[in-house]
């Protein structure tokens, strides 16, 4: 059911095909990514059509394949499929490289049609691609695989740059002939996509994460030995993907990237946005997760002309709050690049954190605002006394004794002894003795008032929810993970019934454009209990319009009542309004259910990857007497969070 096939520089705006008109405002919201091409003339246009016909065959063919690795086939055709809808051709030579990835996939349909793949063996410069959990699109990666590697490779994740233009056909099309600027001794180097250019967050974030295991299983990497380094959006990305999985990482190193959100983008205090969207910086905003980098080596870059070095000044005073010193490489005289002489004792900075592999500390710094990042290495914060407040654990174990100290926490998993048979451990929680019985090696303990005690996991249940780890929100959140947008049945002729429509459609095509795939589409009748297990429910309609809507309401478990064209949640509403919110889905408590909300980021947030952060929170009443534009999906009556057990505060 989905539509189509298959699934830090300022962006020009671009208009839509179709005028707008009051019955499809959302016609005059303009697409900046990615940018429109060119026009083409008449013996252009007739190439393009050439290689239109050519990539319907090229389709028609991948879909008849089977076998792991199918996907790197698939992953070329989806490029150019993508390209040619989006008319992502940006000078004449483009032409050419549509040809050219076409040609690839061709070519390796062939040999999987022979039951070869010999790029998997491949050493050089290799494209491949994998099938995203997220919307179950292909998604691919560039890789240098040098001769002569170990049994057991290192890897090097390089995140790439800011590029309008450097869509799916393009980064292929790159990484098929252009090696990258940073190698390590005995190292396989990755290039993940990252969605293009989301700035490594939201689904990007996840890409990257399932592109390092996709080439963790196929290529033997040690574990231990993973480095990230990125420059510019890529800079960020590290920063961004350093402090949030600092436990995964044996050294991070971020080059000229921003880190934070206001001082950024200098928002004055007179520009402030809502509370709300204020407290969702906390998403991302790397300050907030500095003391996860303690546990890492991390060494930052910045030419010393580049005023991107904004984003380095602020994480060593971000340090320095917390009495530490970041380690800070500059490339003198340089702008916004590296100075050669300092790429190269960087990497040897890099190569050195390699050898000595990830740490596996005894004592540890845990810090986050959310459940969505709750873990390093052998602790686990599984609920909070409130999200978005600053929270942390930092904890130290030797043996069978452990020491704690905790802010902001009500529940805690710790879990050192993985592995080793169950016993009595010795605990000393916030100045708190406790003595405890490990569990599978864990330990879990909770806050009950001041004191700590000995508890049993939560486990999901139908009847009670709470907060915790990846079940904890905002309405963005849903969309890291695997969710399936379902439809509202056509004919609501309710002001509410259009809106949603609009929006539903808005989101799909925004999706593919943006986050480079369809998603999963179906229409009410086609879910199935599968898809209740599998997926986050995206529901889009009224409950007259699409019944899964009507199905969790009468569960009586969500904050909302709607019926007769009348809403009451934080308030009553008329009909000319409509809620937006997530929730655990009643019917299912370990996935979300989410209800006419897609990305609440939109097109003008595009225009820099550091405003491509959550603008709404887990719930908001929308009148939709306003249009929705680039900015909001209408007018943004009320917007809250829900507290730590799933209720309005």
């Amino acid at each position: 059911m989905a539509c189509g096939t298959f699934g830090l520089a300022d962006a020009q705006p671009t208009s839509q095909a179709q005028p707008a008109s009051p019955s499809n405002p959302w016609a005059a919201i303009e697409r900046r990514l990615p940018p429109p091409g060119i026009e083409l003339n008449a013996q252009q246009q007739q190439r393009l059509a050439e290689l239109t016909a050519a990539l319907k065959q090229a389709e028609r063919d991948v879909d008849t394949l089977s076998g792991d690795d199918v996907a790197d086939a698939h992953v070329l055709v989806k490029a150019v499929r993508l390209a040619i809808d989006h008319g992502e051709i940006y000078k004449p030579a483009d032409l050419g490289v549509v040809n050219d990835v076409l040609d690839a996939a061709r070519q390796r349909i062939a040999d999987l049609r022979r039951g070869e793949a010999p790029w998997t063996r491949q050493t050089g410069l290799v494209v491949r691609g994998y099938v995203s959990s997220v919307d179950g699109s292909t998604q691919p990666y560039g890789l240098e695989i040098p001769e002569g590697l170990s049994d057991k490779p290192r890897l090097l994740v390089w995140l790439h740059g800011r590029g309008d233009r450097t869509t799916d056909v393009h980064f292929i099309h790159q990484r098929m002939r252009r090696a990258g600027q940073a190698q390590l001794p005995n190292a396989i180097v990755l290039h993940p996509f990252g969605r293009q250019c989301v700035g490594f967050k939201s689904a990007g974030e996840t890409d990257v994460l399932e592109a390092v295991e996709h080439v963790v299983q196929r290529y033997g990497i040690d574990r231990e030995r993973i480095v990230l380094m990125g420059f510019s959006m890529g800079g960020a990305g590290a920063w961004h993907l350093g402090a949030h999985y600092a436990d995964h990482w044996a050294a991070v190193s971020p080059g000229a990237g921003f880190a934070e959100t206001k001082r950024y983008n200098r928002i004055a205090e007179n520009q402030l946005p809502n509370s709300i969207e204020q407290a969702l910086w906390g998403v991302n905003d790397v300050p907030g997760y500095v003391r996860n980098l303690f546990n890492v080596p991390v060494v930052a870059y910045s030419g010393e002309l580049d005023k991107q070095i904004q984003a380095a000044r602020v994480m060593e005073e971000a340090y320095e709050q917390e009495g530490r010193t970041l380690p800070h490489r500059i490339g003198p005289g340089m702008g916004h690049k590296y100075h050669p002489d300092t790429l190269k004792s960087l990497l040897g900075e890099m190569a050195a954190a390699a050898d000595a592999g990830r740490p596996r500390p005894q004592r540890l710094s845990l810090q986050t605002q959310t459940l969505r990042y709750s873990r390093m290495y052998w602790a686990q914060v599984t609920g909070l006394q409130r999200h978005w407040q600053d929270s942390r654990v930092d904890a130290a174990h030797e043996g069978d004794q452990v020491e704690v100290t905790t802010k902001n926490v009500r529940r805690l998993r710790l879990d050192p002894w993985r592995g080793a048979a169950d016993h009595t451990v010795q605990l000393k929680i916030d100045g708190q003795a406790l003595t405890a019985r490990t569990s599978g090696g864990a330990v879990e303990l909770a806050k009950q008032g001041e004191s700590w005690q000995v508890a049993e996991p939560a486990k999901p249940s139908s009847t009670r929810f709470e907060k915790r780890p990846g079940l904890q929100g905002p309405i963005d959140d849903a969309f890291q993970e695997s969710f399936l947008v379902v439809r509202p049945n056509p004919g609501d002729s309710s002001p509410a019934g259009r809106w949603a429509e609009g929006e539903c459609r808005h989101f799909e095509s925004r999706w593919r454009a943006l986050m480079r795939g369809d998603a999963r589409v179906k229409l009410p009748e086609e879910v199935t209990e599968d898809d209740l297990a599998s997926h986050h429910l995206v529901l889009w309609g009224t409950p007259q319009s699409n019944p899964w809507i009507q199905k969790v309401l009468e569960t009586e478990r969500l904050p909302l009542r709607w019926s007769d064209g009348r809403l009451t949640m934080s308030g009553q509403w008329d009909g000319n309004h409509a809620p937006a919110l997530i929730y655990p889905n009643p019917l299912r408590p370990e996935r979300y259910v989410v209800i006419n909300s897609g990305l609440t980021f939109r097109e003008n947030h595009d225009r820099t990857n550091s405003l491509q952060n959550p603008k709404l929170g887990d719930w908001a009443v929308i009148d939709i007497t306003r249009s929705p534009d680039a900015e909001a999906p209408g007018a943004v009556k009320r917007q809250g969070f829900f507290d730590e057990s799933w209720q309005l505060e």
